[in-house]
């Protein structure tokens, strides 16, 4: 048996593993209800406090794994039955508490939920709002604050509680990073998956005569560390994918468009930003919209790679596969729709080539080698920016570029700020979402400390080294990479 993080990754491996078996059975729909029974076999339950309650549980990630609610257009949804195990009082009085004759965290109240016994305040959590201003009033720090993870992990406040103490997700504030999803104890929020649609595009391939490839990030060499990197493409191969590219080449194209733009407009618009990172587009879109317009027009290296593929082969069809959640969002955007079909994540993939049968550590290795080093490297945080630097020194091009990388999206914020009111120093942000940047992905294998060296590691085994012999052999100059469809530069 594979071994995770944690077991709210196993259990999501389990469903996920089970569907893919039935979907390639061509029985999904008559025996999802048996995926229950399966990954709760019972009697006893093994997380929750019944056998009954937990198959409930499994029956909604099911639902998940085979596409979720359609009418809802977010790809996290919150399982209600799940979460109902979290509720915990956030504030709460402390025996720090000295009852003084101010009453300062009752008057700090505008809900009156802070009452009186003898010499000592109390909380009455019914009518509390969590709104903290208590803890602000207190003399004594006597009130304690314990967030929910998923709120804590939620770098855009979109998450809330309801009435019955269960999450809720803001969508309109919502920039699909997935932070929750990884930090929920519980496993109670979830992304949707396209894992059904994707075993259908492969099972019927030849039906249709379409190719599909599948385009694997470059945080893939931090993955499957109990296997060499050839022998997970040639099992990526086994699953039936016509073939497997790196979507590192599409880093390289987007780094000699992003520094050609750069060189072009920096003296108009005074700074640019990074247009990799869906969720870091999405949170300068929601929360600095007068920002928007520095936002690079560069499409992502997934959507660069998916229209390089489809300018080659007019059958393909492109499943994306990588740590991130918010690239299924992005996949779906009206600006680059129908450029990649479908997105999986790492703990995806796993699961459909264990339903497989497939033993990875079994494969020969197969060959990977049609990027740069600096295409990989955009792995991790900082790569785009040493690949922007290597791009104006290798193609000379005339561009005072001074950058500055911000590693998750508080540092993101932070810079943004500084941005919007006119005092950023720097004429270049390179913004990821994610702590160490897509390495640091919610939807990875494992999150180590030693990932960074092993995207480094991985590059430096690309048989080319640079941009420009990364590129040499393609047409790029027909190639549309913006993200406005439609535009061509």
């Amino acid at each position: 048996m594979r071994k995770f993080e944690t077991d709210v990754q196993l259990v999501k491996y389990e469903v996920l593993k089970e569907v893919s078996k039935l979907a390639l059975e061509g029985t999904l729909q008559e025996k999802q209800r048996t995926i229950q029974k399966i990954v709760d076999p019972g009697p006893k339950a093994r997380f929750r406090c019944c056998i009954y309650k937990e198959r409930e549980i499994t029956k909604k990630r099911v639902k998940l794994a085979m596409g979720g609610d359609k009418r809802n257009p977010n790809i996290i949804e919150v399982i209600g039955a799940a979460c109902d195990e979290c509720p915990i009082n956030r504030f709460t009085i402390t025996e720090a508490c000295r009852g003084c004759l101010a009453h300062r965290c009752t008057e700090a109240c505008p809900v009156n939920a802070i009452y009186h016994v003898g010499q000592r305040a109390y909380i009455n959590q019914q009518k509390c709002i969590e709104c903290g201003k208590c803890k602000a009033a207190c003399p004594y720090n006597a009130v304690s604050d314990v967030m929910r993870p998923c709120r804590r992990a939620c770098p855009v406040d979109a998450l809330s509680i309801d009435d019955d103490k269960k999450a809720v997700i803001d969508y309109d504030k919502c920039i699909q990073c997935g932070a929750c999803v990884y930090q929920c104890p519980f496993g109670a929020i979830m992304d949707k998956s396209q894992i059904v649609d994707v075993i259908n595009e492969l099972k019927n391939a030849r039906l249709n005569k379409t190719n599909v490839y599948a385009v694997v990030a470059p945080a893939i060499s931090s993955q499957f560390t109990f296997a060499k990197i050839g022998q997970v493409i040639n099992a990526i191969k086994k699953i039936g994918f016509h073939d497997v590219v790196e979507a590192a080449l599409g880093a390289d194209l987007i780094a000699l468009h992003e520094t050609n733009e750069f060189a072009d407009v920096i003296g108009e618009k005074g700074f640019l930003t990074s247009s990799c990172c869906p969720a870091f587009v999405s949170f300068i879109q929601k929360k600095y919209p007068s920002l928007e317009g520095n936002i690079s027009t560069s499409v992502s290296p997934m959507i660069a790679i998916s229209r390089l593929i489809k300018q080659t082969d007019e059958n393909a069809k492109i499943v994306f596969i990588g740590p991130c959640v918010a690239k299924k969002t992005e996949a779906k955007n009206s600006a680059v729709s129908g450029s990649t079909d479908y997105v999986l994540t790492f703990e995806e993939l796993c699961a459909m080539i264990d339903s497989m049968g497939i033993d990875i550590e079994a494969c020969e290795e197969d060959d990977l080698n049609n990027a740069s080093f600096f295409g990989r490297i955009f792995a991790r945080s900082g790569g785009l920016t040493e690949a922007i630097k290597h791009v104006i020194e290798e193609y000379n091009i005339e561009a005072d570029f001074k950058p500055i990388c911000c590693d998750g999206i508080d540092e993101c914020d932070k810079t943004l700020k500084m941005a919007k009111v006119g005092k950023l120093e720097s004429n270049f942000i390179e913004g990821m979402a994610c702590s160490g940047g897509c390495i640091g992905g919610p939807m990875s294998l494992h999150h180590g400390h030693k990932d960074r060296k092993e995207v480094d590691k991985y590059g430096m085994q690309a048989a080319e080294k640079g941009v420009k012999d990364s590129l040499r052999i393609f047409e790029i100059e027909k190639l549309n990479l913006h993200r406005s469809t439609g535009k061509k530069k």
